[in-house]
C-alpha cells in the first residue's frame, strides 16, 4: 500500500475513531452524571477526544509549526511513519514527530511568543560593547523589537523573514562568534557561582571554628585568672593583661576580615565599547609638514658690512616694509643651494644614459663647482 493510501486510511480511521470515541466519552460521562461540555477544553484532545479525566497519565504535545495541541497517542499514530499534515481542521502545515514537545506555558500565545523571541535572539545577538554610543545600541534594540512585533502579530511576515535571512547570511561569522562568547560567559558564570558557593561554605566553616576557638580561649583564660587570683596575684595586673590580649585578638580578627574582603570577587560591569582617547590636535601647519628652515646655514640677526648698515638705517627703504633679513636669507640660499645635488646618484636612480643627461649634467655640474668654490672661498657674510 502506498504512503498516500495509508494516510487516507489513517485519516479515515481517525475520523471514525473520533466519532466513536466522542460517543463513548459522552456515554461514560453520562453514566457518571457529568457532561463532556462541562470539562475544560485543555484536558480534551481535539483529535481523538480523549480526556485526561479518564487517563491521568495523558500527555499533551504541541508543535512549534502551528502550536495545535494533541495527545501523545495521536502524535505516535499519525506521525510515526514520517511527516504528515496537521489533523486539525483548516490547518495545512506539515508536521514532523521529532518537533513535538510539551507545552511550557498555559497560554499558547505566550508559548509562541517565547519561541519567536528565542529564535530572534539567536540571530540578532550583537553585544552592547560592539557599539560606540548608547544611542546606536538603543536603535539596534528598537529594530530588533520591530522584527519581533511583526512576527508575533503576523505583520509583513514574508518580508520580515527575508530580512532576517539576509541579515543572518551577511553576519554569519559575527553571529557564531557572539554565540560562542555567550556560551563561554554562561560557563564562566556557572563556574563563578560554584566558586562563590564553595568560598561561602569555607567562610562559614572558618567562622564556626573561630567561634569555637574563641569560646575555648575565654573559658581557659577565665580559669587561669581564677587560679592566679587564688594564688594571690595582683588583680589590676591581671586586668591589664586581659585588655592587652583582647586588643590583640580584635586586631587579628580585623586583619582576617580585610583579607577575606580583598579575596572576594568583584562585580562584572558590562558597557559600551571602550572609546579611544583622541590625540590632541597639532598646531596648523600651512606647509603640511614640509620644513622651510635652512639645513646648511644659519641666518644671523646682524652682519657687519657698511653697505648693509646703510640699507638697514635708510628710512626711505624701510618705510615700504623691506626687511634686510630677506636679503640675508636669499644670499645664503644662493650660496649653499647646490650642496645637496649628487650627479652620480641621480643617474643611477633615473637609469638614463649620459647622452640624454648631457645638457642637464653640464648645468648641474657647473652649479656643483660653484658651490664648492663658495665653500672654499672666504665668505664675506
Amino acid at each position: 500500500m502506498s504512503r498516500q493510501a495509508q494516510n487516507r486510511s489513517a485519516s479515515g480511521s481517525a475520523r471514525s475513531g473520533d466519532q466513536d470515541g466522542e460517543h463513548q466519552l459522552d456515554h461514560r460521562f453520562s453514566n457518571l452524571g457529568i457532561s463532556s461540555s462541562d470539562l475544560p477544553t485543555t484536558d480534551i484532545c481535539p483529535v481523538c477526544r480523549s480526556s485526561r479525566y479518564l487517563n491521568k497519565s495523558m500527555r499533551f504535545l504541541v508543535n512549534p509549526e502551528c502550536y495545535h495541541k494533541m495527545c501523545e497517542s495521536c502524535v505516535d499514530r499519525i506521525f510515526s511513519h514520517g511527516p504528515n499534515k496537521c489533523p486539525i481542521a483548516g490547518c495545512k502545515r506539515t508536521l514532523r514527530k521529532h518537533r513535538f514537545r510539551e507545552q511550557t506555558f498555559e497560554d499558547i500565545q505566550v508559548e509562541r511568543e517565547v519561541d519567536i523571541r528565542k529564535r530572534i535572539a539567536s540571530i540578532f545577538n550583537r553585544r552592547e560593547d560592539e557599539f560606540d554610543t548608547l544611542m546606536d545600541y538603543n536603535n539596534y534594540l528598537n529594530d530588533v523589537e520591530d522584527v519581533t512585533y511583526n512576527l508575533i502579530n503576523g505583520i509583513d511576515v514574508e518580508e520580515t523573514e527575508k530580512k532576517m535571512q539576509a541579515y543572518s547570511a551577511s553576519n554569519k561569522a559575527a553571529i557564531a562568534s557572539n554565540a560562542s562568547l555567550a556560551s563561554q560567559e554562561a560557563e564562566d558564570l556557572s563556574a563563578l557561582q560554584a566558586a562563590e558557593k564553595e568560598q561561602a561554605r569555607l567562610r562559614r566553616d572558618a567562622a564556626r571554628r573561630e567561634e569555637d576557638l574563641e569560646r575555648r580561649e575565654k573559658r581557659e583564660g577565665r580559669q587561669r585568672t581564677i587560679n592566679r587570683l587564688a594564688s594571690g596575684a595582683d588583680a589590676k595586673k591581671l586586668e591589664a593583661e586581659n585588655k592587652i590580649s583582647m586588643q590583640k585578638r580584635l586586631a587579628e580578627r580585623d586583619q582576617a576580615d580585610r583579607l577575606k574582603a580583598n579575596g572576594l570577587s568583584e562585580f562584572v560591569v558590562k558597557g559600551l565599547k571602550m572609546k579611544k582617547v583622541p590625540e590632541p590636535e597639532k598646531p596648523f601647519d600651512a606647509f603640511g609638514g614640509f620644513s622651510v628652515q635652512p639645513r646648511y646655514f644659519a641666518v644671523q640677526e646682524r652682519y657687519e658690512w657698511p653697505w648693509l648698515n646703510n640699507v638697514r638705517d635708510d628710512v626711505n627703504i624701510n618705510a615700504g616694509g623691506y626687511d634686510i633679513q630677506d636679503f640675508h636669507t636669499r644670499a645664503l640660499c644662493e650660496a649653499f643651494s647646490g650642496l645637496g645635488v649628487f650627479i652620480g646618484k641621480e643617474k643611477r636612480q633615473t637609469g638614463m644614459d649620459n647622452g640624454a643627461l648631457a645638457s642637464k649634467a653640464v648645468g648641474t655640474e657647473g652649479a656643483a663647482q660653484m658651490s664648492v668654490k663658495d665653500v672654499t672661498m672666504a665668505d664675506p657674510f
